[in-house]
């Protein structure tokens, strides 16, 4: 079988291998809205779940779910927001310092020891430094600027 070759061995800059962005930009802007409060209110849920422990649901256990779907949002947001303007560093230790503190609390509504609950946490955020850290030192440069 015949392929046609290329025009030239040089890629352009525009034409890197990126994938297609099939959604409109008023779908981008819906979705970072709508991802922080889905993981929201998944988060309150789960907070308040192990909260009550089987128990009955009650008013209090409803405000700490909402309270803490809302807190986990607006920080979620706010992260959002900042860390891509850091160093990769930095960037990482954020999210880190995010996923941990989320863990360990939802982690502590189990009724787990204040020990437990820190030893949890930062084995789970030691996994999610190794991840992310890995992700931004393999897709930025020094500057915290994209290359793929």
């Amino acid at each position: 079988m015949a392929h046609a070759a290329p025009a030239s061995g040089v890629t352009a800059p525009s034409a890197r291998s990126r994938t297609p962005d099939v959604f409109s930009e008023r779908t981008h802007r819906a979705a970072e809205w709508a991802t922080p409060v889905a993981l929201g209110l998944v988060y309150g849920y789960w907070v308040a779940a192990n909260n009550r422990s089987g128990g009955p649901i009650t008013g209090w256990n409803l405000l700490l779910g909402f309270v803490s779907a809302f807190v986990f949002a607006a920080l979620w947001m706010g992260i959002h927001a900042l860390a891509p303007r850091m160093r990769r560093e930095v960037h990482a230790v954020l999210w880190t310092a995010f996923a941990g503190c989320a863990f360990g609390f939802v982690y502590s509504q189990s009724g787990a020891t204040a020990l437990r609950s820190v030893g949890m946490s930062l084995a789970v955020s030691a996994g999610v430094f190794v991840t992310l850290f890995y992700r931004y030192y393999t897709r930025e440069d020094a500057a915290g600027h994209r290359i793929r």
